[in-house]
C-alpha cells in the first residue's frame, strides 16, 4: 500500500512538471522590441517590384535586437510603405536564437507587427540542458512565451528550465 501512495505521489509530481513545460514556454527570457530594425544578410538577393516580395537565398541571415533567424531562404513581403516589413517567410532549414535559447524548424513564419513567430515541422526546442520537440511552436516575442503542439516530447533537467 505505501509503494503504491509513494509511486502515486511520484507520478503526479512528475505529471505536474511536464504539464508546466507544455504550458508555459519562455523564450529567450525578455521582451523582444519588434520596433528595432531588421537586418538581413544573403548570398543573393532578388527583387520582385510586382508583388511588393523581395528573397534572400542562400546562408540568410536575420538579426533584430538579440533575435537572430537563419535559414536557406526567407522571403519578406512588404506593408503599405516602402520600408515597412510585413511578414517574413523562411525555409530550408530555419534557426531561431534569443539568448540562450534555440528552436529548429523546417519552415517558419514571423509577422513582424504582431510579433509573432510559427515555426512549423520537426521543431526543436532547447532552452539550457532542458528540450522539448513537437510539430509547430508558436513563440509571441512581445511577451517572451511561446506554446508547442503536436505529439509533444519534452526532456528536461530537474532545477533547469
Amino acid at each position: 500500500m505505501t509503494f503504491r501512495f509513494g509511486f502515486l505521489v511520484l507520478t503526479l509530481a512528475l505529471a505536474a512538471q511536464v504539464a508546466q513545460a507544455q504550458q508555459e514556454i519562455a523564450f529567450g527570457e525578455l521582451d523582444q522590441d519588434t520596433t528595432l530594425p531588421v537586418q538581413v544578410a544573403a548570398d543573393q538577393l532578388m527583387v520582385n517590384n510586382a508583388d511588393g516580395t523581395a528573397v534572400f537565398s542562400g546562408n540568410v541571415v536575420v538579426t533584430q535586437g538579440e533575435m537572430k533567424l537563419a535559414a536557406g531562404e526567407v522571403k519578406v513581403t512588404y506593408g503599405t510603405e516602402q520600408n515597412d516589413i510585413a511578414s517574413l517567410i523562411a525555409s530550408g532549414g530555419v534557426t531561431v536564437t534569443n539568448l540562450g535559447d534555440a528552436a529548429e524548424a523546417r519552415e517558419a513564419v514571423y509577422t513582424i507587427d504582431s510579433g509573432v513567430i510559427v515555426l512549423s515541422g520537426d521543431v526543436l526546442l532547447t532552452q539550457g540542458g532542458s528540450a522539448m520537440a513537437g510539430q509547430k511552436l508558436t513563440i509571441n516575442l512581445k511577451d517572451g512565451t511561446g506554446v508547442m503542439e503536436g505529439r509533444v516530447t519534452t526532456t528536461f533537467q530537474p532545477g533547469g528550465n
